[in-house]
């Protein structure tokens, strides 16, 4: 369940940091009733980070795959020993 607050809120910065740190997810700001921005703890956002990255890279993956851009192990290892001399 996503976390709300109002931004007259974020005038207790202790408060917004104590509560962004317990939710452990981001925490959604409003103003007038809208949505206006979104804060987060540095490790929610080192986290959220790693898995759009590692999304991103699968997302490649697959897109290779389904191009036929794929080699078996003994291949891969046959073209890096042939381009470094190995």
């Amino acid at each position: 369940m996503a976390t709300i607050i109002p931004v007259r809120d974020m005038k207790d910065t202790a408060k917004v940091s104590k509560l962004v740190h317990e939710v452990d997810e981001p925490v959604h700001i409003t103003k007038n009733g809208y949505s206006d921005m979104v804060i987060m703890s540095a490790e929610v956002y080192e986290r959220e980070f790693f898995y759009k990255t590692l999304y991103e890279k699968l997302t490649v993956g697959e897109l290779a795959i389904a191009a036929g851009n794929t080699s078996d192990a003994h291949g891969a290892l046959k073209r890096i020993r042939d381009t470094h001399g190995l």
